[in-house]
């Protein structure tokens, strides 16, 4: 079948205002991570509404609405849980309102990323009005839940406890008109010391957990900012880049960027403010790129030379997240976020680059972000996240294809006074219609199975 890209982008346009107006509804039903009930039953009305073939929520919450009858799986993935708004004298409007003004739509949620649901969920209905879903073909448009408070933990409940397992995943995180074929993983550390407490007057009877934990910060610091040079004590995170310490993966590191780590939250315990303190604990957020898994970075912090001087006083770990869903369902998992990668010519990476080609050309096509724009000249720019996705379970934990495309821009994440454009919402929903034909095409027998997905 020949694609007919006209009627694809026409039908996007008609569909402008239905999905402007989906999602400010969103965007006006407080979402944050494990209290997403009134949104998740908004989406899937709005599937119902539209004419999915089948509309579910499942026991963690998520939602899950189905289009054609093939048994080659297609999903496209969207968190609708957002954080919080934070100072609410830094929004010029109600977050929670979804106000709309020359094309712009502001409040939280609207990039990160109830645009993307919007735009999936008319993007299926373009490919059943226009019959776009091939006969071997079901798709599957998911709002999951949690990502913000533990990305993946949907996909593994979907993969694991649904039984679902897609040929490829799209997430519909905003790129900002580019494609993404991977990002960074993520962990979160805690680091524990033991001291012993004394009165404040006379501080050397006591062991001061604080003091000794200062060293171990200033040794974080180091090992984030310091280069890879042979004299260097404390080599860098940067030298994963250098083949010398990374030789497996250092191209693929070079393209994702270095690993980071940088020292989150501080805890302690003191009898008073007149004693010294018999326990210290910081909290460690740590970006990995290519090469680097959670064993290596635990053993890198226990290795650091504060932690090797007290190392019968200090404990290295990995936290654990065991939140309930809004659901009520408690779903628990290691706070570990494995880093993903693909090639450029990967089938379902290539499938996309082709579908937008074929319906926008090399223009840019979405946002007003002036950084971004400078950044991005000509389409489509395959590029990667800075931030962490729900691929980190479909892709890193599971080895299933993931590849990104959606509205709005990361600079918007988290940001007061998100906003998306409307633009976007159409453009996404007219390549996510395009892409079941277009990839089919070009590979008409599964290049993924059920039985390549790996656990971790």
């Amino acid at each position: 079948m020949s694609l007919d890209h006209s009627k694809i982008l026409e039908a996007a346009k008609g569909y402008e205002r239905d999905m402007a107006a989906f999602l400010r509804d969103m965007i006006a039903i407080p979402s944050e991570s494990c209290e997403e009930e009134g949104v998740i039953k908004r989406i899937a009305e709005e599937m119902e509404k539209v004419g999915f073939d089948k509309v579910e929520i499942d026991p963690e919450g998520n939602v899950l609405g189905w289009m054609g009858t093939g048994d080659r799986i297609i999903a496209i993935d969207s968190h609708i849980d957002t954080v919080g708004i934070g100072n609410i004298e830094n929004w010029e409007e109600d977050p929670y309102k979804g106000y709309e003004k020359d094309g712009v739509i502001y409040g939280r949620g609207g990039s990160d990323q109830e645009g993307g649901m919007a735009s999936a969920v008319y993007g299926a209905k373009i490919m059943k009005d226009l019959g776009l879903i091939p006969d071997d073909v079901k798709i599957l448009i998911v709002g999951t839940v949690q990502e913000e408070d533990c990305d993946g933990l949907c996909w593994q409940y979907i993969h694991k406890e649904d039984g679902i397992t897609p040929e490829f995943v799209v997430s519909t995180e905003p790129t900002d008109g580019g494609i993404y074929r991977g990002h960074r993983g993520r962990m979160e550390i805690r680091v524990d010391m033991h001291g012993v407490s004394c009165h404040g007057s006379a501080p050397e009877r006591g062991s001061n957990a604080i003091i000794k934990m200062a060293e171990v910060i200033q040794d974080i610091r180091d090992l984030n900012t310091n280069d890879d040079a042979d004299d260097t004590e404390i080599k860098g995170l940067v030298k994963m880049l250098n083949p010398k310490y990374n030789p497996d993966h250092y191209e693929d590191a070079q393209f994702l960027g270095k690993g980071t780590v940088t020292v989150s939250q501080i805890f302690y315990t003191s009898p008073s403010r007149c004693a010294v303190a018999d326990s210290c604990a910081i909290s460690l957020d740590r970006r990995m790129t290519a090469g680097e898994t959670w064993q290596s970075c635990l053993e890198e912090i226990r290795q650091l030379p504060a932690c090797q001087k007290y190392a019968d006083d200090v404990k290295v770990s990995m936290y654990h997240y065991d939140r309930p869903a809004w659901t009520g369902l408690k779903y628990e998992t290691e706070c570990y976020f494995p880093t993903w990668i693909n090639k450029e010519d990967a089938p379902h990476v290539k499938a996309l680059s082709d579908a937008y080609v074929a319906l926008f050309g090399t223009d840019k096509r979405m946002g007003a972000d002036e950084l971004a724009m400078s950044k991005r000249e000509g389409r489509p720019l395959v590029d990667k996240w800075t931030f962490s996705t729900n691929c980190v379970s479909v892709q890193g934990r599971y080895s299933i294809p993931s590849v990104g495309f959606g509205p709005g821009a990361e600079s918007q994440a988290h940001a007061p006074n998100e906003k998306t454009w409307v633009q976007d919402l159409v453009t996404c929903a007219a390549l996510y219609a395009a892409i079941p034909e277009t990839y089919v095409a070009s590979n008409p027998n599964p290049v993924f199975t059920a039985a390549d997905a790996t656990d971790l």
